[in-house]
């Protein structure tokens, strides 16, 4: 946990959404400081005709490189989610050739009752977790 929901025309070969899912988990774990094996991500892969991202009027220019990065979370500090922001899109451009600004990210909170990894408990509660 967090879980990271991504969002990205269809086109990348299985090696590059490898490799940009092994990126975002290394900033995961830089910024929000969790073990290794917390690792739940999803790709969604659309038509170009089925996603759309301008840029708010601040002047990026999207490329087919686009991602959109949900992350449904429990509450993170300010500070880790800028650090998680900046090292996400620096580690996507090194590594995966997406510039920062075809990388946009949205934080989802929930709470603690909201997680159960298994076995009918919310590991939080129990305090497992």
């Amino acid at each position: 946990m967090p879980l990271l929901k991504f969002h990205m025309q269809k086109g990348r070969s299985h090696a590059e959404i490898e490799l940009l899912l092994d990126v975002a988990h290394k900033a995961m774990l830089s910024a929000f400081n969790v073990p290794v094996r917390d690792r739940y991500q999803l790709v969604f892969e659309h038509e170009p005709t089925h996603l759309r991202a301008l840029d708010t009027g601040l002047g990026f220019e999207r490329s087919q490189k686009f991602v959109l990065v949900e992350v449904v979370s429990r509450p993170r500090q300010r500070a880790e989610k800028l650090a998680f922001y900046q090292g996400l899109a620096m580690e996507l451009e090194k590594c995966c050739g997406v510039p920062s600004s075809d990388v946009m990210v949205s934080f989802v909170e929930n709470s603690d009752e909201d997680w159960s990894f298994g076995e009918g408990t919310a590991q939080f509660v129990t305090g497992q977790l």
